[in-house]
């Protein structure tokens, strides 16, 4: 009867497998094998010089020595990290008050369907248009410009485009708008799972609405923020897109706007294969210890 039974549930199960080989293949395919290839010439000296292609010749770990002997990747990681942490802070400051009002039952707040779809819609632009948008709006004859003249506080166009702090707080700002609709539709989620009669003892003992954010809903969103903060990061490390497009690939003023992905993308543009793979690697493995870290995180146990 135990054979009959077992026999039955390995029966079923195939289906799963089965229903899994699609997604298996599609891995395989487009994301393993790439990654083992890249890996592979990471250990190689493979570029061209002119018309003449140099290698592949098996050098080691000098593609690595060279990335980090000329001190360009700290610098350009120091540029990404300080964007990202200028658009990353007011987006979960914005998105903890946004999801806070909205999730709340007792505001009553009209209309919040339409809000939230205004606030995703951002999301849903491409990266590439947003940064047109801005490069056209920000520009020397720009409407911005054109507005602060009228307004008197310039008599002259300020040039955003080669300040650097100016061109570093249109990136995060940018970044800051696409991103905080679904910063806000997650935590959102977090906070409707939270056991409503929680905070109905905290108000039967008295609790302010302040006490309540901070002593009861932020420790039970700790996993959610966690997974987003360490996701934005991520996100953060493959910024490229938008810089790109709004400095012309140059990453100015002085390079200050220049990020990781930035940087790789030269390499693989001038064919050097080789130092691409190598820093492919290195980021590979900055985001292989972040995925740790969420798993540590995320399943740590909250009193």
């Amino acid at each position: 009867m135990k054979t009959a039974k077992r026999g039955k549930v390995v029966r079923y199960n195939k289906w799963g497998y089965i229903f899994l080989i699609p997604f298996i293949m599609v891995y395989l395919v487009f994301q393993l094998i790439p990654l083992a290839s890249t890996i592979y010439n990471s250990f190689f000296e493979n570029y061209r010089s002119g018309l003449t292609q140099i290698g592949p010749n098996f050098v080691g770990f000098a593609n690595f020595k060279t990335i980090f002997a000329n001190g360009d990747i700290i610098t350009y990681a120091e540029n990404t990290m300080i964007m990202w942490i200028m658009g990353f802070i007011p987006q979960i400051i914005v998105s903890l008050l946004l999801a806070s009002w909205f999730s709340n039952p007792s505001l009553r707040l009209k209309g919040q369907r339409f809000f939230k779809t205004v606030i995703y819609l951002p999301n849903l632009i491409m990266a590439s248009a947003f940064a047109m948008l801005f490069f056209t709006l920000f520009s020397d004859g720009g409407p911005v410009n054109s507005i602060l003249m009228q307004m008197g506080l310039f008599s002259q166009p300020y040039k955003f485009m080669s300040n650097i702090w100016s061109t570093r707080s249109l990136v995060a700002f940018m970044n800051f708008l696409m991103w905080f609709g679904n910063t806000t539709i997650l935590l959102m989620a977090g906070m409707m799972g939270i056991d409503t009669s929680l905070f109905e003892a905290a108000e039967v003992d008295g609790a302010t609405s302040s006490q309540v954010f901070l002593k009861i809903t932020l420790p039970l969103l700790r996993p959610i923020l966690v997974y987003v903060m360490i996701t934005s990061l991520i996100g953060g490390l493959q910024m490229f897109d938008v810089p790109q497009i709004l400095t012309n690939a140059s990453g100015d003023p002085m390079r200050s706007t220049m990020t990781l992905i930035m940087y790789l993308n030269k390499h693989l543009f001038s064919k050097n294969y080789g130092l691409g793979g190598a820093l492919s690697v290195v980021l590979f493995i900055i985001t292989a210890i972040l995925s740790m870290i969420v798993y540590k995180f995320t399943n740590k146990k909250v009193d």
